[in-house]
């Protein structure tokens, strides 16, 4: 077999497997690259650039509306909860999510990222803010040049900082990773981490951010790559697992891993499509509603065949 080509990003989850410390039966080169959304994703979606390519999952969802020749396998390897990704200018006004209705808000990327579903999703769902009434305005393109976005999202501010257009007040609010040191700006819901818990405990729903997809071409020539791949990535993840519950040497992500298996009762990182059938389901639906599906695709449709059985 020839050489797969794959890029992704070096967290606990991809280390050991990175390292070459998994044994996994295929040729995998590793390609690095800068920023594994800008300079990964999107020429995965665009040319096909890689064998093998770590994915936002809204991006996958919009490459599989769009029909690229791409298929999911069931590995996770980042995710949060995203309460604390909803930031407001103080000097808008806004003092609850529903105030958010009849403003500009700051998408930090493009509209389908899978962060500004997840909180755009979290606002309807649970805060009852009508995401039709609020002018989505993003910093950057979507990976996705097919996708066609909704009738109230404004591309005016594309190539501009998301930080600096909250921070002088053009923008009422934005939503995504936004670092801003200014006592103009403030997070929208309080206490996100305990908001986040709340929100698992009420729903079920732990969400996810990137997945794995691989090319048509390489899985119809050789299906088992699918599920060694999947094997590939549990081996890895259970390398890590094990650092962390031997505390030693952790850092920042790994402590924010930790923390995140506490708010979930147990594994941080589940994969398979049946221990995370709700987060599918949930994400599934509110890519729907936020008109970047055309319709609901059952989660096993997400995935290859060969590896919607396996955890």
């Amino acid at each position: 077999m020839a050489a797969l080509k794959i890029a992704t990003g070096t967290y606990g989850i991809t280390s050991a497997l990175k390292r070459g410390e998994v044994q996994t039966g295929l040729p995998l080169e590793f390609v690095e690259v800068k920023a594994i959304t800008t300079d990964g994703m999107r020429p995965m979606v665009r040319s096909l650039a890689f064998d093998i390519c770590e994915m936002a999952f809204t991006t996958y969802l919009c490459a599989r509306a769009a029909g690229k020749p791409l298929t999911a396998i069931p590995v996770f390897v980042t995710r949060n909860f995203h309460h604390w990704a909803a930031f407001i200018n103080v000097k808008s006004g806004i003092k609850e999510p529903k105030d958010l209705e009849g403003r500009r808000v700051g998408v930090n990327r493009g509209y389908t990222v899978t962060t500004g579903l997840w909180v755009r999703g979290i606002l309807q769902h649970e805060y009852g803010v009508d995401l039709e009434k609020i002018t989505w305005m993003p910093t950057d393109e979507e990976h996705v040049a097919e996708f066609k976005a909704p009738g109230n999202v404004d591309h005016r501010f594309v190539g501009r900082s998301c930080a600096d257009l909250l921070k002088s007040g053009e923008l009422d609010a934005a939503i995504g990773d936004i670092r801003v040191d200014s006592p103009d700006v403030r997070p929208l819901i309080p206490d996100a981490r305990q908001a986040g818990a709340a929100y698992y405990r009420k729903t079920g729903i732990y969400p996810i951010n990137h997945s794995i997809v691989v090319k048509n071409a390489v899985l119809e020539a050789q299906p088992q790559v699918a599920v060694q791949l999947f094997n590939a990535f549990a081996a890895s993840k259970a390398s890590y697992l094990a650092r962390l519950k031997a505390g030693r040497g952790l850092d920042k992500a790994d402590e924010a891993a930790l923390a995140l298996g506490e708010i979930v009762g147990g594994d941080p990182f589940p994969l398979g499509v049946a221990a995370n059938r709700k987060a599918l389901e949930a994400l599934v639906g509110f890519a729907v509603e936020q008109h970047m599906l055309p319709a609901r695709l059952a989660p096993e449709d997400l995935f290859a065949a060969n590896t919607r059985g396996l955890a």
